[in-house]
This record gives C-alpha cells, sequence and structure tokens, in this order.
C-alpha cells in the first residue's frame, strides 16, 4: 500500500506494507508512480519518502513470484526504471528516510532520490547471491561510483550488510540518524526544503544531475551555474533573499 499526504508545501508519501518489509510488486511501483505524478500535480515543494514498520523496503515482493513464468524485463525495464527516473526528475527537492532493510528495489528507490538519511540500523548491500540474482535497480552504478570494483565485488560476493554509519561513511548517502530519530530528522530537512526557494533547489538540482550524468567539467558546470543564478535574478524569492538580507530579516519565499 503507498500511502500520500501533502500539507504547507510538502508531500509525503509512505510504503505502508510492513508485514511484507514493504516490499514493493508491480502494482506497487505503478502506484509509487502515480503518487509522484500527484505530488507534482499539487505543487509540491519538496517530498518525503519513507517506509512504515521496521524496514524501509525489503526489495522486490517475490513471495509469490514463479521463476518460471516471471516477466522479469516487464518489471524491471518497463515499470521499475521508468518510476526511478520519474523520481530522480522530480521538480523539486526529494528526502528518504531510510531505516532497516534497503535492499534491491528499496536501494533503487534511495539512488533515485535527491538526500537520503539514513537510520544507524540500516541494512544495505546485495544480499542476491542466494537466489541466484543479481544487484539490480542501479546499485552496481552507486557502489562501484563510491565504493570502488573490489569493493563492490566484495560485498556481492559475500552477501555481507552494510551499515547506515559504514553507508555514510563511504559516500553513498547523505548522513547517518540514531534509528528512534530517523523519521523526524528527514521530516525536518524536507520541511525546510518546502519553505525555501524552490526555483533555486531545482536549479543546483538540474546542475547536479548534469554534472553526474554528462560528467561535465569545472568549466562546464560553471557555466551552467552562471546561467541559472542570471535566470534566477527575475524570480520573487531572490528580490526578496536581498530584500531580508538587507533587512537583516528571516526570508518569507514562495517557492516563485
Amino acid at each position: 500500500m503507498i500511502d500520500y499526504t501533502v500539507a504547507d508545501g510538502l508531500a509525503e508519501i509512505t510504503l505502508n506494507a510492513p508485514s511484507r518489509r514493504n516490499a514493493l510488486g508491480i502494482d506497487d511501483l505503478r502506484a509509487l508512480a502515480e503518487a509522484y505524478d500527484r505530488a507534482e500535480a499539487d505543487g509540491a515543494r519538496a517530498l518525503l519518502l519513507r517506509g512504515e514498520g521496521p524496514s524501509f523496503c525489503a526489495g522486490r515482493d517475490i513471495s509469490d513470484v514463479d521463476p518460471a513464468t516471471d516477466d522479469v524485463a516487464g518489471y524491471l525495464d518497463d515499470t521499475l526504471a521508468p518510476l526511478l527516473r520519474r523520481m530522480s526528475a522530480f521538480p523539486a527537492p526529494t528526502f528518504a528516510a531510510a531505516h532497516g532493510a534497503c535492499l534491491g528495489v528499496g536501494l533503487g528507490l534511495l539512488i533515485a532520490t535527491d538526500v537520503v538519511y539514513v537510520a544507524d540500523d540500516a541494512k544495505i548491500g546485495s544480499p542476491f547471491a542466494a537466489l541466484g540474482a543479481t544487484l539490480d535497480s542501479g546499485g552496481h552504478a552507486l557502489f562501484v561510483e563510491r565504493l570502488g570494483t573490489h569493493a563492490t565485488l566484495d560485498l556481492i560476493y559475500t552477501g555481507r550488510m552494510l551499515t547506515g554509519e559504514e553507508a555514510v561513511r563511504a559516500g553513498l548517502f547523505s548522513r547517518t540518524v540514531p534509528a528512534s530519530e530517523i523519521r523526524d530528522a528527514t521530516a525536518l530537512a524536507a520541511r525546510r526544503a518546502a519553505a525555501g526557494p524552490t526555483e533555486a533547489f531545482r536549479a543546483s538540482k538540474r546542475i547536479v544531475t548534469a554534472v553526474r550524468d554528462e560528467r561535465l567539467g569545472l568549466w562546464e558546470a560553471m557555466a551552467l551555474e552562471n546561467r541559472a543564478q542570471a535566470a534566477l535574478a527575475g524570480t520573487d524569492d531572490y528580490r526578496e533573499g536581498f530584500a531580508a538580507f538587507q533587512a537583516k530579516r528571516a526570508p518569507d519565499f514562495t517557492g516563485r
């Protein structure tokens, strides 16, 4: 089940199937995509993704999958990959609170999110050798980029899980938080972003994505920054930010 709420510019999407550790079937992926569409239509200025119960997301729900008839490509290529692209391209800051199992598809959801706070009890890795399967959902790209080839294959071959602290220390995600505080800490950051200069955040998100996907160098990235800054100079929030600074008061951003 995918729950959705929105208040004060912050959309909150909750994976709410704790009995199966929020493992996701194909219908769940479609419902999750619909929730992101709804958040964009509602004009959300930030989005928070979290999981109910003991885990964020244990991966794909394979409880009733028959390998003899399973449409693996349909699940991964036709449904999951478009969802992750849609999540990554969401036109506002996105945050995820990751705790417990964050595996397979669950790891992919985190990779497609801008800012990920990880609980110290999180379990991140590739346990799929026990299924005769391999890591998916973008995990190879993330691990190789941040850990290197040797450490990546060590995780895959041994099935060892990284703790939340190890994952953050290795540069996989944003910061680690005690499990008892993960939801509140991530929600606080998301609420602050929802009250911030939305167009400036969108500009930075586009630049960061271009640097990552297009492997831009210093001067190419700087050129993008310059064009973004010039465009932001015409926004209400840019003017409000300067006015607040000069008046020595807190800014009141509207997202425009």
